[in-house]
């Protein structure tokens, strides 16, 4: 019986070049903390030395521990007083990164119509960043965190994609088993392949899958049990 269903955000909910998005908001973050000190060819190098930590995580300690103890291995310890600059640009200045992206307007409608069918709603975006900068990134597409019953972040998860073990921690966080949920992203690699590795069924959206129009389609299928 289906209970919830799993979304993607970036490039499923959310259009968005990532390449593009990545270079323009590390631009607003380099600018942010500018003054404090930080070089920003070293500090871009800095944050995907703890992102590809990140992704790397054994699950021993949350995204957010693995982040800040590379980065600190980079800068010193000190720099860890630096912390609540980077959670008050995510905060605030990351509401402008919306510029960088597409734009949905189906994706509200989408969202309201799951909750119409009695299902948890589930944000299953690759756990990278903290709460407030995924709560910033559904705004871009009219959405808010009231809209879900979960959202990942790196605060919580202690793996990221494409490890398995991301979607299963998800599964026990909201007490579901992988018969009773459906996701929808974008990409082989890091959504539909681990996610079905651990039983969850899973759908591929874009030019290699799925319309988007066509996943309002596919769930009241499943919500029949076709």
């Amino acid at each position: 019986m289906l209970k919830a269903v799993l979304f993607d955000l970036d490039g499923t909910l959310l259009p968005m070049n990532e390449d593009q998005f990545t270079k323009g908001y590390f631009g607003m973050l380099c600018k942010k903390l500018a003054p404090y000190g930080y070089n920003s060819e070293e500090l871009v190098k800095a944050i995907w030395t703890g992102t590809k930590a990140m992704i790397k995580n054994d699950g021993s300690q949350t995204n957010e521990q693995v982040f800040w103890h590379c980065f600190a291995e980079i800068y010193g310890k000190e720099k860890i007083k630096d912390a609540p600059l980077f959670a008050d640009f995510y905060h605030n200045e990351f509401k402008q990164a919306k510029i960088f992206c597409g734009e949905n307007p189906q994706a509200k409608a989408l969202i309201d119509f799951v909750r119409t069918q009695g299902l948890k709603v589930i944000l299953a975006s690759n756990p990278l960043f903290p709460r407030d900068g995924m709560i910033n990134r559904l705004g871009f597409i009219n959405l808010t965190e009231k809209d879900f019953d979960f959202i990942t972040s790196y605060e919580t998860a202690h793996y990221s994609k494409p490890n398995p073990n991301f979607y299963q921690e998800i599964l026990d966080s909201n007490h579901l088993t992988a018969d009773e949920v459906i996701y929808f992203g974008n990409s082989e690699v890091e959504d539909c392949e681990p996610a079905s590795k651990v039983g969850i069924k899973s759908i591929l959206v874009g030019d290699k899958g799925i319309k988007f129009e066509e996943i309002k389609n596919v769930i009241q299928k499943a919500v029949k049990g076709a």
